[in-house]
């Protein structure tokens, strides 16, 4: 079994911000365009119901000819989508081992604006677990594991909170840096991470902008909105568009610290580094997890990179998919 422990990379890739920088870099994208082309499986687009009326769109991989193991449901981050690299490269792996994958896409994350007139925010979770349901209907799944990313991995772990209501067959969850303490991140990122504020809050933009561009009718904002700095815009998305009173109330609605996962029934696999830039290891010293989640800390990894040398190669693929794989039948 592959452990945080084992994840040495070479002193030169030791340092957190070169290591966030390749974990999202042209080389690991072109990696994992290349590992999913050479994994013979053939990707899918669905588009799933999230419930009342929301539309998710997501891309189902299989392997012709092949009785899969199970389906892992992959989430990626905030800004990400599902061809982001880590995205690609952890259902190369998965699906080398016998699983099926589906990538799935937040709303208006990825080629997915024009799908719902209303904005993407983060406690929009009843619409990931309704579209979970609705793709295990759909191709039939019976055993399901899920792995998410930084905010992908917050998703997932509230996804299982949900999973036995919901009806889903969740039989593990793996969670890599995920969001514990949406407030204290945003504390971290105004203090000490100003470039990651700058690229979310540049990404972010153009995502705005797409949404005005196809709803000029429903959105009205102008630039001087969009120039906002990054807490001004999550309050006013907060108030306008979430339905909350100020972007503290917002944060606290998706935070899963303290004890917030003590009602998780879902075993839960979670990997964090501890020098990741952008969710501070604090937030984890002070997490109170049932008996059935486990924390694993590496020494080194940025957020969500864990690039293990200059080809590209990525020790959170390897780690996903033994704790996935591990939960499934041979």
């Amino acid at each position: 079994m592959t452990h945080a422990a084992d994840f040495q990379p070479p002193r030169l890739l030791r340092n957190p911000h070169l290591q966030s920088v390749l974990g999202s870099s042209g080389l690991r994208r072109r990696r994992g365009q290349r590992a999913l082309a050479a994994s013979g499986a053939t990707s899918t687009e669905h588009i799933l119901d999230g419930g009342n009326g929301a539309r998710l769109q997501g891309w189902h991989s299989h392997v012709p000819g092949r009785e899969p193991r199970g389906t892992a449901l992959l989430l990626h981050g905030w800004e990400g989508s599902a061809e982001s690299s880590y995205m690609r490269l952890a259902a190369a792996r998965l699906l080398a081992d016998g699983l099926d994958v589906f990538r799935l896409n937040f709303r208006d994350h990825g080629d997915t604006h024009h799908l719902n007139e209303g904005l993407f925010h983060s406690n929009r979770i009843g619409e990931v677990v309704h579209a979970a349901a609705d793709m295990v209907r759909r191709l039939q799944v019976r055993d399901l594991v899920v792995a998410g990313y930084s905010l992908g991995g917050n998703h997932a772990l509230r996804l299982g909170l949900h999973a036995p209501r919901a009806g889903l067959p969740l039989r593990h969850i793996a969670a890599v840096c995920p969001l514990v303490d949406p407030a204290g991140t945003m504390d971290v990122m105004e203090r000490d991470a100003r470039f990651y504020d700058w690229y979310f809050r540049r990404q972010w933009r153009s995502s705005l902008q797409r949404k005005r561009e196809l709803f000029p009718e429903h959105f009205g904002y102008d630039d001087a909105t969009l120039a906002l700095d990054m807490r001004g815009l999550i309050g006013w998305l907060a108030r306008r568009h979430a339905g909350f009173d100020s972007a503290e109330e917002y944060f606290d609605s998706y935070s899963i610290a303290g004890d917030r996962l003590a009602g998780l029934e879902v075993p839960a696999s979670i990997l964090m580094a501890e020098d990741d830039p952008v969710i501070p290891i604090e937030h984890f010293r002070h997490w109170r997890l049932p008996a059935g989640a486990g924390l694993e800390v590496a020494r080194w990894g940025g957020h969500c990179a864990f690039v293990e040398n200059l080809a590209g190669d990525g020790f959170s693929e390897r780690w996903v998919a033994a704790r996935l794989g591990a939960a499934l039948p041979r």
